[in-house]
């Protein structure tokens, strides 16, 4: 299995960060369409990352489960936390001005996803996409 961290302070390190993604999902065979979603909610929780927390940690991995491998990513920052986490999760909902599409959206792309957060202590969130998209 591989495991890495990879600190997120700046915009520059997204690019880095979206390239290694889609090395593991390449290294286990994920097609196109799957390793196209991951990306796309990936770079959406490091772009949340970096501007609601001013950046954090990811820890991405291949994991294994039942003869199947994928790819889970556990984006950990230590920023204000979310309050209203069900209220975050609702499509339309933004803190920043955005179009508060950003979480939900992510959570749509992938296979699994999970969200804790403290108020004044931080968030994480963890996704994981499976090679096969199930």
């Amino acid at each position: 299995m591989t495991k890495d961290t990879m600190q997120i302070v700046r915009e520059q390190d997204v690019v880095p960060f979206r390239n290694r993604v889609r090395e593991l999902s390449t290294k286990i065979g994920m097609s196109l369409v799957n390793q196209t979603k991951l990306i796309t909610a990936a770079s959406e929780l490091v772009r949340n990352m970096l501007k609601y927390a001013n950046g954090g940690k990811i820890i991405l991995e291949i994991i294994s489960k039942s003869g199947q491998s994928g790819v889970r990513l556990t984006f950990i920052d230590e920023g204000p936390g979310i309050e209203n986490i069900a209220q975050a999760m609702q499509d339309g909902f933004s803190t920043g001005r955005s179009l508060g599409l950003g979480l939900p959206g992510a959570k749509r792309l992938v296979n699994e996803f999970d969200i804790k957060s403290v108020v004044g202590a931080g968030t994480t969130v963890t996704v994981t996409h499976w090679k096969h998209g199930r």
